[in-house]
């Protein structure tokens, strides 16, 4: 199982965005590398929610297309993406795991049902999901 960690700020500013969203799903993608069993993330990107649920998402594809754009030119790699649950918990639904394509991705899930946020990392094979050691660095 691999260890994922994000630095603190990183995790503030996708609360605030997806807040700022509410109350639809926010999403975007994780980029960054792996190193052994550490995954660190680098860089979360932002993206539109083209469905515009509060139970689903879709990435907008021009900004993915960007977005992955951007992560080649700063030498990083996709490793994933994130997106808000505005009203269920910190866990992927049946539908996230049946979209969860890419066995060697992290899905990143943020709770936002309770006052406090909550942030969980999975690992998704074959539709069985596994949760991911999630480190929160303060710097």
């Amino acid at each position: 199982m691999k260890k994922v960690i994000i630095k603190k700020q990183d995790v503030e500013e996708m609360i605030s965005y997806a807040r700022e969203k509410l109350p639809q799903e926010a999403c975007g993608l994780i980029a960054g590398s792996d190193y052994g069993d550490e995954r660190v993330i680098e860089k979360v990107y932002y993206l539109t929610n083209i469905d515009a649920s509060n139970e689903h998402f879709s990435l907008e594809p021009k900004e993915q297309l960007q977005a992955v754009k951007d992560m080649r030119a700063r030498g990083l790699k996709p490793i994933g993406n994130w997106h808000s649950h505005p009203e269920s918990p910190s866990r992927p639904s049946q539908e996230d795991k049946r979209l969860a394509y890419d066995s060697k991705a992290s899905y990143l899930i943020l709770s936002l049902m309770e006052k406090e946020a909550v942030l969980n990392s999975f690992h998704v094979e074959n539709g069985e999901t596994e949760k991911e050691s999630l480190e929160i660095l303060n710097r």
